[in-house]
């Protein structure tokens, strides 16, 4: 089965909780397993400043589901708990992203595989290099030296637990 990475982020409600919820929806489902995740995050936000900090982690899972079938499963489960998308980049009760999906290359008007942004971002790759750091994107780097060059300049603190 593809072996794939997922993003969780969320900043309202109980975040932890929300997070959890979203990795036992993603394991429960026929489709998918969870192999790992990694430690969780509290992360400083980016873009829309004016909000309260996020928790973030990254899982690792083993999918029957295509890129798109599984993007369906990951906006329902958003959906579920409660998502709702008023202001971009804003606040959020869960967001699930795709970043890597074996060494597929995607672009198109619903999905952008790797993840366009995710090599910039310190609350995506910290968490994907405990885990993952040995990976390797489409181009050839390994996900350990994209996190060697990474400066977004944002504030991060791991929360010494596991959630899985």
């Amino acid at each position: 089965m593809p072996r794939v990475y997922i993003s969780l982020g969320s900043n309202q409600g109980n975040p932890e909780e929300n997070i959890k919820q979203a990795l036992q929806i993603i394991d429960r489902a026929p489709e998918t397993n969870i192999i790992r995740v990694s430690s969780l995050y509290l992360t400083e936000p980016v873009g829309y400043e004016d909000q309260p900090w996020f928790h973030n982690c990254v899982a690792e899972i083993e999918t029957r589901l295509t890129p798109h079938g599984l993007l369906r499963m990951l906006q329902e489960t958003e959906n579920y708990l409660g998502r709702v998308r008023t202001v971009k980049w804003g606040p959020r009760t869960i967001d699930l992203d795709i970043l890597l999906y074996e060494h597929l290359q995607i672009d198109d008007e619903l999905l952008i595989i790797p993840h366009p942004r995710m090599k910039e971002r310190s609350f995506v790759m910290i968490p994907l290099g405990e885990i993952a750091g040995d990976a390797v994107f489409p181009d050839g780097k390994q996900v350990g030296e994209a996190l060697k060059e990474l400066n977004d300049g944002k504030k991060y603190s791991c929360i010494p637990r596991k959630l899985w």
